[in-house]
């Protein structure tokens, strides 16, 4: 069996590979994409960092693939889509990187609030500048964490040692899991206007694009301290720029980008008070050399029929038990991720209960991918069958599962409910339908609708009136949204109506403003499956 190393990893890990029996490793760092299509055609597996990109076509050239192993967490080179449509399993290190991501933001605060590297410059070229180059303390100051996982946490602990006062902003996070890190969860605005130093340590989604821009900027102290280790495009660029110009932020730490590498051009490379890094958050010869060696063994089981482990698109079952529950996994995973868009930011309890087949079968993986499915767009590529109830319980979320005998409408179903801390719960039901075991929504909140399980969803409860379906239906017309499907539900006339409907292109934000402000529409949430 092939491996191919796309991309170069630390030398014990190449070295690992070598020395299985059976595998012949292919080096071939620095590919271009013409020349990797023309290698693949026989390898059984691919390892890669964050140069070269796996893309559908690569998949299309290499019909033995079996595995594609990440050495880093970030899997946005890797078409994970088209591997899983081809039964390719796509794995990761996700923990590999967190103490030297964590100690280079630590770095990187250090430097801004001691101008270090100005100064040694100075140096340099022959000066003797100390009142130059005076700074401020970390001591008593308060740092802003925005995003409070697996790197926020050990950034909080190193402040804490410092004698910072640490508040931290994270939607998902449960109170109870700030308070027991010793950390004050607050609201994204006091954030921004208490904090002396603000860090950010979320994956990059919808939501979290340019969350930092000129509108945060003005919220935020004067001569506030900004830091950017996580992924670029979280913090807008310009708005720096421009805040830094000003006065308003009086320095800067920044090892990712918007767009990689950094221009030469860059204006951020000319700020005297900006300290810039090439993306060096996992570069440490521990992580580098743990992250290798740790995908080496990875696919090494994989090769060689043992257990997989990290995976992001699939749990680490044997292939048997995968072929009977990869219908069910699609679905849990789709149901989590509807729950979690359609439910509350901050929730106490996932509750999954299972009817009918599902009883009988070990649905321990259909859980860790309703786990998977919720996290998503909290915890982005990060988050695998692997470690998802491990970042569950570090947002101090408590997992139930139940199966039930109670009589229902299908031979199988699953359902989903969010519980917050108030007791409310927001629930979503689900199941296959014919021999192509189609995932389908049967139920939410306990209303019967059927639609697919899948793309783009509008969901709408309305105030039962006349007219209200044509005029959704019209608006979205005017916006260019052809509808592709549509559920609707009643209980009563007159009453509360529920309408569920599957797009075939994205509403705009225009359009989205438009039905959340009509008098007779109650909730309108548009959910990406």
């Amino acid at each position: 069996m092939k491996v191919l190393v796309a991309d170069k990893i630390s030398t014990k890990g190449v070295e690992y590979l070598r020395q299985q029996a059976g595998l012949t490793v292919i080096e071939a760092y620095g590919s271009s994409p013409e020349k990797l299509l023309s290698l693949v055609g026989d390898v059984q597996a691919i390892v890669v960092r964050s140069e070269t990109n796996i893309t559908a076509a690569v998949f299309a050239a290499a019909p033995q693939l079996k595995v594609v192993g990440r050495a880093g967490v970030g899997v946005d080179n890797v078409d994970v889509e088209a591997a899983t449509e081809r039964g390719v399993i796509v794995m990761n290190t996700p923990s590999g990187n967190t103490i030297a991501t964590a100690e280079l933001t630590f770095t990187h605060l250090l430097c801004g609030a001691r101008p270090v590297l100005q100064a040694a410059a100075s140096m340099r070229a022959g000066q003797w500048n100390r009142k130059s180059f005076s700074g401020i303390e970390l001591f008593r100051k308060t740092l802003g964490i925005v995003g409070l996982g697996r790197i926020g946490g050990e950034v909080a602990r190193r402040a804490q040692a410092f004698g910072m006062r640490v508040v931290a902003y994270d939607p998902y996070l449960a109170p109870s899991r700030a308070k027991a890190m010793q950390v004050e969860a607050v609201s994204f605005e006091q954030l921004l206007a208490e904090s002396d130093y603000i860090t950010v340590h979320m994956p990059m989604t919808d939501s979290t694009h340019h969350m930092i821009d000129e509108k945060a900027l003005e919220k935020c102290k004067n001569g506030v301290r900004l830091f950017n280790c996580a992924r670029g495009g979280i913090i807008k660029e310009t708005a720096l720029i421009a805040a830094i110009k000003s006065g308003r932020v009086a320095a800067a730490g920044l090892d990712v980008f918007e767009d990689e590498p950094l221009a030469a051009d860059s204006e951020l490379r000319c700020l005297p008070n900006v300290t810039l890094t090439p993306h060096l958050g996992a570069s440490t010869a521990e992580a580098q050399e743990s992250v290798g060696l740790e995908i080496a063994e990875q696919i090494t089981d994989v090769l060689k029929g043992g257990g997989i482990r990290n995976a992001v698109n699939m749990p680490s079952i044997d292939a048997a038990v995968l072929k009977v529950l990869s219908p069910y996994l699609d679905l849990g995973e789709k149901l989590g991720a509807f729950v979690q868009q359609i439910g509350p930011a901050q929730i106490a309890t996932l509750r999954v209960t299972y009817w009918g087949k599902l009883i009988d079968l070990d649905a321990n993986p259909v859980a860790l991918a309703i786990q998977r499915g919720f996290l998503r767009r909290i915890s982005g590529d990060s988050v695998n069958f692997v470690n998802a109830p491990v970042v569950l319980k570090r947002l101090g979320v408590k997992m139930e599962v139940l199966k039930s005998t109670d009589e229902v409408d299908y031979t199988e179903l699953m359902a989903v409910e969010a519980v917050a801390a108030d007791g409310s719960v927001i629930s979503v039901a689900g199941t296959l339908i014919g021999k192509a075991a189609r995932p389908r929504i049967v139920e939410l909140n306990h209303r019967e609708v059927e639609v697919e399980a899948q793309g783009k969803l509008l969901v709408i409860e309305n105030h039962d009136q006349p007219g209200m379906i044509g005029y959704i239906g019209t608006l979205l017309g005017r916006d260019g949204v052809n509808i592709a499907n549509m559920s609707l539900s009643r209980q009563q006339p007159g009453e509360t109506a529920l309408l569920m409907i599957n797009l075939d292109s994205e509403p705009s934000e225009a359009v989205r403003r438009e039905l959340k402000s009509h008098p007779a529409i109650k909730l309108a949430k548009f959910v990406q499956l």
